[in-house]
């Protein structure tokens, strides 16, 4: 830190007791460490101050970067993997006409299907009913004694 040796700490001690004499030397000595403890503790706020700024930034950083993350960019990828073209949100944006039904997309039509290829089954708005499976004879059983008893 101060490169400074024995003997050079000798040769200020000297020249300190010779101007200063033997009454003052201590309160100098006292008056000289609480300096340094003083600048010490200086030293360590501002120290403390710059981690803490450091810190700040980094959180600052870390929180834009949540943020932007947040605002739709996960959004807008998942939208684009699953509806690269756009179709489905166009489709569902789409006005309804003023009979209550949805408007008819601007988009031209598909390609009509050739003679020769079936025409595809039509939709509907309801899934068909799942076929009802037999249940085995326990639970039958076990139904039946719990109705009786």
């Amino acid at each position: 830190m101060l490169d400074i040796g024995w003997s050079e700490m000798l040769v200020i001690g000297i020249v300190a007791l010779i101007v200063l004499g033997p009454k003052e030397l201590p309160n100098a000595l006292r008056t000289g460490a609480q300096f340094m403890r003083h600048a010490r503790r200086l030293a360590r706020e501002f120290q403390g101050g710059l981690d803490e700024i450091v810190r700040e930034a980094e959180l600052d950083e870390a929180r834009r970067t949540l943020q932007s993350v947040s605002r739709g960019s996960i959004a807008r990828e998942i939208e684009k993997t699953v509806d690269p073209t756009g179709e489905v949100t166009r489709a569902l944006n789409a006005p309804e006409a003023p009979d209550g039904s949805p408007a008819k997309p601007s988009s031209p039509s598909p390609t009509p299907l050739p003679a020769s290829a079936p025409a595809p089954p039509p939709v509907t708005d309801s899934a068909p009913a799942p076929a009802a499976e037999p249940m085995p004879a326990d639970d039958v059983r076990e139904t039946e004694k719990a109705r009786a008893g």
